[in-house]
């Protein structure tokens, strides 16, 4: 099954975006090439693509699975977590409906 898993950072998070960003990607990449990602990436502070020093305010992973569980063990190892990027984590079932 598929989870949408919700980060929100803490204020002016970017420093330490900065920091670990390699670390929290190469965990990601991992779910790619095991074929369980669906999409991934950073919601910008700014309504652009580059926000610059505004940094970004959570990030959204959708991936597969094998449960609620599993997906939320993943959650909180993220380095995102584990470093205090992120203020909270939610972890939901997703239904994909399109494409």
């Amino acid at each position: 099954m598929l989870y949408a898993i919700i980060g929100q950072d803490i204020d002016h998070s970017l420093e330490r975006r900065r920091q670990i960003r390699s670390e929290h990607l190469a965990r990601i990449r991992k779910l790619q090439e095991n074929g369980h990602l669906v999409l991934a990436g950073p919601f910008p502070a700014l309504d652009t693509q580059d926000p610059g020093e505004a940094g970004f305010t959570g990030s959204l992973i959708v991936a597969e699975f094998s449960s609620l569980e599993a997906a939320q063990q993943w959650a909180e190892a993220d380095p995102y977590v584990e470093t205090g990027v992120y203020a909270q984590v939610t972890v939901k079932p997703f239904k994909q409906v399109l494409p």
